[in-house]
């Protein structure tokens, strides 16, 4: 164990709190009303968090630089600071305890279950989580009032109790849900979209830059905010820049461009540089005083305070047996195509690796129906797509991707989170993006050498799963279809085809 700046004054009768490396914000309820002279600070930077190489450089990065900064801002402020790196939390806390004669350690509760069990075990005082807006103990209250509840009921129930695009009683506009109007196709004019700040590295920053070589993905170039100054300037970028065209094209897909209108705020989301409440009355403002429309405000907050919130309340509720769950029995690797540039002729998932490779990040369509679709239809087990995309991702955290990944993307939980599985074809592609156009796959086609492997496998994936999928409601047109393909078993010959180059990296 290795021990950075440990303060020579070994008696103090301060407190100590633990600080977690998403929890960096000077407001969190841990440290809110600490100060200098009652507090020491105490940061364990976790040695072998990242000995999977697989973890994106800019990940990495990012960890380790918030960590660091929020660190130095602290010892400028006064705080005895103690940053040490451990091989896990245990031991991190109990070199602390020694070297410093401390028995009183507090912490705000961590953000994951495992997290929470080991401090709860190492008998550190855990104070309530404040960086969502609706804890997970009131979430499963809530949960507990309904014999069925959905993300847009809790959505709604938000609206009311946090008074956020509300009317008196009423919301903005008579609507709580403008979606028709943000379903655009992406615009094939060529058009700019909103630029942002690149932020420059300083002294920390080059310091970790100097040991990513062997983590994959493209080196850090300042798109991620490592400071609260720089996600607050983020935050007014998205607000007064990107906020008016987000939500006509929040759906769409575009290979040249990485995020278009998109906040790109989910990372200091995250990890703590920002507050959901202060993003969101920033947004809510904008609407107030005109310069944005209701769709793009209300899309974004129910990104926010809905579905955010509500991932966050399911982890809670159902952890931790819900991370092991597997419905569809799906079984295959992350494959070829996930792992490397260019490693498939599909020009979507080629697109969107190459978004994943420079920037550790694509949006949420491309998440779901791109990743997560292709996951669904070959049958990729669950947990190594948990795993897979909580190290590339910058803003991937075990809260957010084990619902994402286990409930939405490849319904492994059988329908607890989402009605149906979010299965499809090439049309859906096509329709919202301008990947298909440049395609070898013509996603018209679900039989011969060119036919789309998305609408293949949709077949398919149906066709494997008619005893488990077919009773559900929601899915008798498509199982009606089925029924009536003529070709079905060509349909089953191509996929075999399709899963083999998947598989060999040669699709």
């Amino acid at each position: 164990m290795q021990t950075i700046h440990v303060s020579s004054a070994q008696q103090s009768p301060k407190s100590t709190v633990l600080i977690m490396g998403d929890q960096i914000n000077r407001g969190i309820a841990s440290l809110a009303e600490k100060t200098p002279d009652d507090t020491r600070i105490l940061f364990i930077e976790l040695a072998t968090k990242f000995s999977d190489k697989q973890w994106h450089k800019q990940k990495v990065h990012l960890l380790l630089s918030a960590l660091k900064h929020f660190a130095q801002e602290l010892r400028e402020e006064g705080f005895e600071v103690d940053y040490r790196i451990a091989k896990n939390l245990s031991e991190g806390v109990k070199a602390h305890k020694k070297d410093f004669d401390v028995s009183h350690v507090i912490a705000m509760e961590p953000m994951n279950w495992n997290g929470k069990e080991i401090l709860e075990n190492l008998d550190i005082e855990l104070v309530r989580n404040n960086q969502f807006l609706c804890h997970y103990e009131d979430f499963a209250e809530w949960t507990t009032t309904k014999t069925k509840f959905k993300m847009e009921d809790f959505y709604r129930w938000q609206r009311k109790r946090l008074d956020i695009l509300m009317d008196g009683s009423t919301p903005c506009e008579g609507k709580w849900n403008f979606d028709h109007d943000n379903r655009e196709r992406p615009p094939r004019d060529g058009r700019e979209w909103p630029s942002i700040t690149l932020f420059e590295h300083d002294d920390i920053d080059n310091d970790i830059l100097q040991n990513l070589d062997d983590f994959w993905g493209a080196y850090p170039k300042g798109v991620w905010p490592v400071t609260r100054e720089q996600a607050l300037i983020r935050l007014d970028e998205f607000v007064n820049g990107a906020l008016k065209p987000f939500g006509p094209y929040e759906d769409a897909m575009l290979g040249k461009e990485w995020k278009l209108a998109h906040s790109v705020l989910s990372s200091s989301l995250n990890i703590g540089l920002l507050h959901p409440m202060e993003v969101v009355r920033a947004v809510e403002q904008a609407y107030t005083d005109g310069e944005a429309p209701i769709n793009s405000v209300e899309g974004f907050i129910r990104q926010v305070i809905g579905w955010r919130e509500y991932v966050w309340g399911l982890y809670w509720l159902w952890m931790p047996e819900y991370k092991s769950e597997n419905f569809l029995e799906a079984n295959r690797d992350i494959p070829p195509a996930f792992r490397e540039q260019g490693s498939t002729e599909m020009s979507c998932i080629r697109g969107a690796m190459d978004h994943l490779h420079e920037y550790a990040y694509t949006h949420h369509i491309e998440r779901l129906m791109l990743f997560g679709n292709l996951s669904l239809t070959t049958g990729i087990n669950p947990q190594e797509l948990t795993d897979w995309m909580w190290s590339r991702f910058i803003d991937g955290a075990e809260w957010v991707m084990i619902p994402n990944v286990i409930g939405m993307a490849t319904f492994a939980d059988g329908g607890k989170m989402a009605t149906k599985p979010y299965a499809s074809g090439g049309a859906y592609v096509n329709r919202m993006s301008d990947y298909c156009s440049g395609c070898i796959y013509d996603p018209k086609k679900r039989t011969g050498d060119n036919a789309c492997p998305f609408t293949t496998l949709y077949w398919d994936f149906l066709d494997r799963n008619e005893n488990r999928l077919s009773g559900n409601p929601r899915m008798g047109q498509q199982f009606g279809g089925l029924r009536r393909l003529a070709d079905r078993s060509d349909v089953k010959v191509r996929a075999a085809e399709v899963l083999t180059k998947l598989d060999e990296g040669t699709l």
